[in-house]
C-alpha cells in the first residue's frame, strides 16, 4: 500500500516546481518499475489528470495561464496537473509500472456529477470547472479484484 501526496507542478520553473515535479516523477518510476513484481495499492492525491476524461474542460485547462506566463517547453503550458508533460510521465508510470487507473477501469465514461475530485473556485474563471487529481490505482494483476471505486460530493466550497 503506497499512499502519496504529489507535489504541484506549478505555473512557473522559475520556483524550480517543474523540476521538483519531474524528480519526484522519475523517482516515484524507479519505484514501481523496481516493485513491479509485488501487488501494488497506490492512493492518494496525485495532483495530476491523467486524461481530457478526467477533467470538465480540456481545452481550458490545456490553455490556462498564470498572467499572461508561457513557459518556454511548450509540454509546460497549461494548468498545473494538466500539462502535457505531466500527463505523459504520470501515463509512463502505469504504463511502465503494470499500474491501472481503478477508478477509470470501472467508470470508462465522465461523470460530470461525481467524476472530479477538486472545484475551482466558484467564483471567477475557474467556476463550474473541475478536475480528477485524487486516485486509487492498483497493480494490473489486482485489477480484477476492484469491485468498486467511487468519488462522494463535490467538495466543500461548493456545497
Amino acid at each position: 500500500m503506497l499512499n502519496t501526496y504529489a507535489p504541484n507542478n506549478g505555473w512557473k520553473d522559475e520556483e524550480n516546481s517543474f523540476q521538483r515535479r519531474r524528480k519526484w516523477d522519475k523517482r516515484l518510476l524507479e519505484f514501481v518499475v523496481q516493485s513491479s513484481d509485488k501487488p501494488l495499492i497506490w492512493c492518494g492525491d496525485l495532483n495530476v489528470s491523467h486524461e481530457d476524461i478526467d477533467v470538465s474542460h480540456p481545452e481550458f485547462f490545456s490553455a490556462a495561464k498564470m498572467n499572461g506566463y508561457v513557459p518556454p517547453n511548450k509540454e509546460d503550458c497549461g494548468q498545473p496537473g494538466f500539462t502535457l508533460a505531466e500527463r505523459k510521465r504520470f501515463g509512463a508510470i502505469l504504463k511502465e509500472g503494470r499500474l491501472v487507473d481503478a477508478y477509470r477501469y470501472l467508470h470508462k465514461e465522465k461523470d460530470m456529477e461525481c467524476g472530479f475530485s477538486w472545484s475551482g473556485n466558484p467564483i471567477g474563471k475557474y467556476r463550474g470547472k473541475r478536475m480528477r487529481i485524487d486516485y486509487f490505482i492498483v497493480s494490473e494483476k489486482l485489477k480484477e479484484r476492484v469491485a468498486e471505486c467511487e468519488m462522494h460530493g463535490k467538495g466543500i466550497e461548493l456545497e
